[in-house]
């Protein structure tokens, strides 16, 4: 008799579940939105901020921030004509730590 492995949730992964899963995957997939997410557990930045500091094009940053907004993993706030962001996914940013503490250690 086959036994069941002990703390794995049973659940049917459904279409929307794996679309996203591998949207979160993609993002994290890609070294510029690495950076920027990493500058953000740091804490808000402006996307001139953010351009300055990872030495990226203001339309490139603009561009990956778009798509992590998208995703909700980042969120914004307006200051006059400025837009501040911070991560916006606990979950996210806590598998990014693992997986920069995982890295670290190879």
């Amino acid at each position: 008799m086959e036994e069941k492995k002990k703390n794995t949730p049973e659940m049917d992964l459904d279409e929307e579940t794996l679309f996203m899963v591998s949207q979160t995957f993609k993002a994290l997939s890609d070294p510029t939105r690495l950076r920027i997410l990493h500058l953000l557990l740091q804490g808000e930045h402006s996307v001139n901020e953010i351009a300055e500091k990872l030495n990226l094009l203001q339309s490139t940053v603009s561009h990956q921030l778009r798509f992590l907004k998208n995703l909700r993993l980042v969120k914004f706030r307006r200051e006059g004509t400025s837009l501040y962001y911070t991560h916006d996914d606990e979950h996210v940013i806590d598998l990014l730590k693992q997986s920069i503490e995982h890295a670290s250690h190879h």
